[in-house]
């Protein structure tokens, strides 16, 4: 199992700083490469740059919780989600077809639908 997981690329599990602004203030964000590979697929689905998502995604969660803890946790949430919501079918695989084009209801109903157990089912003993 674990020969999956320690084969990667030591390049994607390596951080990088970027400097983005959130609501107004410039500020540094710390991920690891991997995810800022999946924000930079995520922006280019609706014609951003990574700082300008990361701008939305913090003023929107700024308006939706009132306060932002642990912003890049977030993000990395956020890539986490993204890729989920891809295999259960909520969010298009083809990558032409903008995020901000989908129903946000459909979307999450594909995160709720009950997932088929991963390798197959168990038999009784």
């Amino acid at each position: 199992m674990c020969q999956v997981f320690i084969s990667a690329d030591p390049a994607l599990y390596a951080c990088r700083a970027r400097s983005v602004r959130l609501h107004g203030v410039a500020t540094s964000i710390r991920l690891e490469n991997l995810f800022w590979q999946v924000l930079e697929e995520i922006a280019a689905r609706d014609g951003l740059g990574v700082p300008a998502l990361c701008a939305r995604l913090y003023d929107e969660l700024l308006a939706e919780r009132g306060s932002v803890d642990n912003f890049a946790s977030f993000l990395r949430v956020c890539c986490g989600r993204y890729l989920a919501l891809q295999l259960s079918g909520g969010i298009p695989q083809d990558r032409s077809i903008p995020i901000r084009s989908l129903n946000p209801g459909r979307v999450l109903a594909t995160e709720r639908a009950p997932a088929a157990p991963l390798g197959g089912t168990r038999q009784a003993a």
